[in-house]
């Protein structure tokens, strides 16, 4: 694990996250990453406080997974997250579940996540506080490698 890291997310894989052929299913990964997005808005400051106070929260508008190595039940995991870009009503960021036993790679989410005001449903700027500690942490990632898996096609490749 990186110095810099930011782990968002901690668990054992769950028995009922486990699919028939023993390992976790491909549900539960976006799940696992949806609880690490959830982490990384509270420590931003706009969790569920954020949009109890202001009625303003955030959607994720895209999303790329991708697997590396299988994950078994009860396995401990964690997800470290790398914010990439962000601008007034943006986020970009690449979550890693990484197996804490082994410490392998086991997957990655790329996701683009849209601020929103819900009243009116629509886009809108960040609060100034939250604003600056995204800024912030995006800063304090810039320096950090890329993972491979940023920017990925589905596709099949060409056969030569």
């Amino acid at each position: 694990m990186s110095e810099d890291a930011l782990v968002t997310f901690r668990t054992r894989v769950p028995r009922d996250w486990v699919d028939y052929n023993g390992h976790l299913n491909v549900g539960y990964y976006m799940i696992a990453f949806d609880k690490a997005t959830d982490g990384l808005a509270d420590h931003l400051g706009i969790g569920a406080a954020y949009l109890e106070a202001t009625g303003s929260s955030f959607y994720v508008v895209e999303a790329h997974l991708t697997f590396e190595r299988e994950v078994l039940e009860d396995a401990p995991i964690r997800v470290e997250t790398l914010l990439i870009a962000a601008d007034d009503k943006r986020i970009h960021l690449c979550h890693r579940m990484h197996a804490e036993d082994g410490g392998f790679l086991a997957a990655t989410a790329e996701l683009l996540l849209l601020h929103v005001d819900l009243a009116s449903r629509r886009a809108a700027p960040f609060r100034p506080e939250p604003a600056r500690a995204i800024a912030a942490l995006v800063e304090r990632h810039r320096a950090l490698p890329r993972p491979p898996q940023l920017g990925r096609a589905v596709g099949l490749a060409r056969k030569r």
